[in-house]
């Protein structure tokens, strides 16, 4: 069985067009009938930072017919971001990206490893206080292109601190795109067994055509979750790298074909998904 996180946020934040408020609430109520495991919708950032995603409170609002299969995700950057997604009953899951490289955690979210510590604490307390799930992300789980200090030893020491505070579900996260299946494959193997009790994921990205050999190595060391984008849109942008795109949806749900694992996705409400996206998305 594979569980999907379907992230229509990330898809969107890289565009430099505006969509439309109205055009979001159409494609994301369209995705939340697909069937995925998770819906990532938007985020509680600066809307400096990333000015796409400045109407997620209006577009959470504005979510109809949830399943009751399908849980809603909002990212957040910091402790401000964590207190206005508690007040949205329909977000089940807060993600926050923390990082085990200093330099990233700097460029991604303007902060250090104790602040970023600190506010993985803040939201902790929350989600326990307002019944959701706070879900971390480990970017750059599997090498450092800023020389910083990088091991498995390293992000192994970063979950136990998570599972300490009460964090069972960890994105082992490959944000800038170019780590090979192979170290994707030791990394994830190395670390799983070592933590039966958490839930992985695995986020990464990948040029078109490339992705499912990362998948098959996060699949074979025993990731049963995946992060994907719908069109495979997006990309990091705040890397300093040049962006490269995110997980199709397509590609995983090829492998789960190939491999014959159900992941429960309704491949008819996800046609209807794909023309909301060429219809609203694409054209302006």
């Amino acid at each position: 069985m594979i569980k999907i996180t379907e992230t229509p946020r990330d898809g969107m934040q890289g565009l430099i067009h505006f969509i439309p408020t109205k055009n979001k609430i159409k494609y994301i109520n369209a995705l939340l009938q697909c069937g995925f495991d998770t819906l990532e919708t938007g985020s509680f950032v600066s809307p400096r930072a990333i000015p796409q995603m400045a109407d997620t409170g209006e577009v959470l609002n504005n979510l109809k017919d949830k399943p009751a299969t399908t849980k809603i995700a909002v990212l957040v950057a910091n402790e401000k971001g964590g207190t206005l997604a508690k007040e949205y009953d329909i977000v089940d899951k807060i993600f926050y990206p923390f990082s085990v490289s200093p330099t990233f955690l700097k460029k991604n979210l303007n902060t250090t490893l104790e602040k970023g510590e600190n506010t993985i604490d803040f939201l902790q307390n929350l989600c326990v206080e307002c019944n959701k799930e706070l879900v971390v992300y480990l970017s750059l789980a599997f090498g450092n292109p800023y020389s910083d200090a990088w091991s498995i030893d390293l992000v192994s020491e970063w979950i136990q601190k998570l599972m300490q505070k009460g964090i069972y579900h960890i994105k082992l996260a490959e944000t800038i795109g170019d780590v090979d299946a192979e170290v994707i494959q030791k990394v994830c193997a190395a670390i799983i067994p070592e933590f039966p009790r958490v839930e992985f994921g695995f986020h990464t990205h990948s040029i078109p055509g490339k992705g499912t050999q990362k998948v098959n190595a996060a699949f074979t060391a025993g990731i049963r979750h995946f992060d994907t984008v719908l069109g495979g849109l997006g990309g990091c942008p705040m890397t300093g790298h040049e962006m490269v795109p995110n997980l199709d949806l397509t590609e995983l749900l090829d492998f789960c074909h190939t491999k014959g694992l159900n992941c429960n996705v309704n491949e008819g409400k996800l046609v209807l998904a794909k023309q909301k996206m060429a219809g609203i998305i694409f054209k302006q």
